[in-house]
């Protein structure tokens, strides 16, 4: 989805025949789990002062635990609220007031988890870590449960069957705001589906000819020559920013490459959230932090694109260039995701998201 907004994007930028001389080939909601429980799957609250708090339950071993009792205490151990976790572990505490808290989670044949004092501030979204229940050594009962990493596949399977009117790959949009993180061969496997969708090469192909009708780089030269080392080098550098921003920086800096529809609260603050999100990425921790990995996917692209661009365009001015262009794309692309995709998108079988 990523290269044809990007696509679009150009489209606007080369109108203003500002890539004449310079490359132009920069590149939560409603998805859910199965059987997955209705506060799992809530989105942030509206109000600007309310907070949230939300976990998955697992055991000793990493198995979720479904069905286990959390409570909400605050600082004078007043109970607040109590939940059920779901099948899939997850718990959420919406609409709080700033102020501390700790969670207390238990479960049949399995001892208590009690966290530490959880300062909770305005408008905070909180991810609670390691809710893990011990075992109860008195306890002969045996509990299965899924995996974190068949949850994660099962992500990665509804990530791919996401595309805008059956056709166009969205597949970086997560409609589900508690959905849990992807591991690294997660990361990797979604950016490789990426890379090699028949529609990215489309999206190459139009921007190689973009290229080609406005002489951009002009080293390459014309003809069929010059559109297939254009093509080339669009794919070349599209391919190491995906590789590189969605799947090694990611493992590497512990962050979720997807943008996370909001989908609730004014337009405003919907809209520096889209934008916000070019530059901010949630942590695979839950926390938002700056995005290290998209920017230096950019930068190592960028980088790596002067050892098949033309002499005559190479350069720092080159990478740099190319890096300002894929931030303001991806800022442009978190705007159409979070205010029209979702409507246009579907998840197999012709189903649109919800």
């Amino acid at each position: 989805m990523q290269t044809c907004v990007t696509f679009l994007f150009f489209l606007l930028l080369s109108a203003g025949s500002i890539f004449a001389q310079a490359d132009s080939n920069a590149t939560p909601g409603g998805a859910e789990l199965p059987n997955a429980p209705a506060p799992a799957l809530a989105t942030p609250a509206d109000s600007h002062h309310s907070s949230s708090l939300f976990g998955t339950v697992t055991d000793p071993s990493g198995q979720i635990v479904p069905e286990a009792l959390v409570k909400l205490i605050d600082e004078q151990d007043n109970l607040k609220e109590a939940v059920h976790s779901g099948a899939n572990g997850a718990f959420i505490f919406q609409n709080l007031n700033a102020g501390h808290y700790k969670i207390v989670a238990r479960s049949p044949g399995m001892g208590e988890y009690i966290s530490p004092l959880i300062e909770l501030g305005e408008a905070d979204v909180r991810i609670v870590p390691n809710v893990v229940l011990p075992l109860n050594g008195a306890t002969t009962e045996i509990h299965v449960y899924g995996r974190k990493d068949e949850i994660a596949e099962e992500e990665i399977h509804i990530a791919e069957q996401q595309r805008i009117l059956g056709v166009l790959p969205n597949f970086y949009s997560a409609y589900d705001w508690n959905a849990p993180p992807l591991g690294a061969k997660q990361k990797y496997k979604l950016a490789v589906r990426s890379v090699i969708d028949p529609v990215a090469f489309l999206s190459y192909a139009a921007i190689a000819g973009i290229e080609q009708q406005q002489n951009a780089f002009s080293g390459y030269g014309g003809g069929a020559e010059g559109y297939g080392k254009r093509y080339g080098a669009v794919m070349a550098t599209a391919t190491i920013a995906r590789l590189t921003g969605s799947a090694i920086y990611p493992a590497i800096f512990h962050q979720d490459p997807r943008y996370f529809y909001k989908g609730t609260g004014t337009f405003k603050s919907r809209f520096f959230y889209a934008v916000g999100e070019s530059v901010m990425i949630r942590g695979d921790n839950g926390r938002q932090q700056p995005n290290y990995s998209h920017i230096l996917g950019s930068l190592t692209a960028g980088a790596i694109s002067n050892l098949y661009y033309p002499p005559g365009d190479r350069g720092t001015s080159l990478v740099f260039y190319n890096s300002l262009i894929d931030i303001g794309g991806s800022a442009a692309e978190n705007l159409v995701r979070e205010f029209l995709l979702k409507r246009l998108t579907t998840r197999g079988k012709g189903d649109t998201a919800q």
